[in-house]
């Protein structure tokens, strides 16, 4: 295409966005609260539990039948409120499959709810490297694995992740993964980061969980260790010229970073 040649649609695309801006500058100016195209009453209207949110669940989420089993079987463990939010899970399935992923690892299994709801969307031969420390937890998800017929695409790894990713890293696997999540141990968050930023091929997604943290980024206390590595991560990332990025408020807030 000649360097001022454009299509129609890119044409239109930058007319549209043109007009957004200028809206967007003359609301922020006038309205301040809607600077970052947030209503000042947003955070009521979409508190979990509030109609509005059961109303987007209800009219967005799409659930096999086997992961809302094992949702349900997850919410009834005492340690239930770990597992990855059904709407994050989603829209995480939903890129996977915009990118066309094969590999995927996650870093952080609990029962094995998002384990599942990535292997549903890999094609047969595609694989997800399922990493934690944990197997007791992971024993609730295994038979329903199995019943979605995926269990063949989960490579389960019950030690320290980042043994794992260093063993994957060492069998030249660097730049081959399309897609990692990391919902793990928080303070070995920015090493679960750069070794996925190895692993994950130009193109691919690394998705960052609870990088809200409850809110507690806003005034992370100097002795808690957690937010301390949740908050320098966030930092760091947004300034992390390897990537572009979007944080987004699903769930306790999910960083996804877009290698380039």
């Amino acid at each position: 295409m000649p360097f001022f040649s454009i299509t129609k649609e890119m044409a239109i695309g930058t007319a549209v966005l043109g007009v957004a801006f200028a809206t967007g500058v003359f609301a922020g100016k006038k309205y301040p609260f809607l600077a970052f195209g947030i209503p000042r009453s947003s955070k009521t209207l979409l508190g979990k539990g509030s109609p509005l949110w059961q109303y987007i669940l209800d009219h967005s989420l799409r659930e096999h039948p086997v992961l809302k089993k094992l949702r349900l079987l997850t919410l009834d463990h005492p340690w239930g409120k770990m597992m990855v939010s059904c709407d994050q899970a989603q829209l995480m399935a939903n890129l996977a499959k915009l990118i066309k992923a094969k590999k995927a690892i996650e870093i952080g299994v609990f029962t094995g709810y998002n384990t599942l709801n990535m292997a549903l969307v890999l094609p047969d031969d595609g694989k997800v490297i399922a990493c934690d420390i944990n197997e007791d937890y992971v024993t609730i998800g295994k038979p329903l694995w199995k019943e979605a017929g995926v269990e063949h695409k989960i490579d389960l790894r019950i030690k320290p992740a980042i043994q794992t990713l260093d063993e994957l890293l060492a069998d030249g696997e660097a730049g081959t993964y399309d897609f990692a999540f990391i919902d793990a141990d928080k303070q070995n968050y920015n090493e679960y980061y750069e070794k996925c930023l190895r692993l994950v091929r130009k193109g691919g997604i690394i998705a960052v969980d609870n990088v809200l943290w409850h809110g507690k980024v806003l005034k992370p206390s100097k002795s808690d260790m957690e937010t301390q590595s949740l908050h320098h991560l966030n930092e760091k990332i947004f300034r992390d010229v390897r990537v572009n990025i979007s944080m987004l408020p699903v769930g306790d807030g999910v960083t996804l970073a877009f290698k380039l």
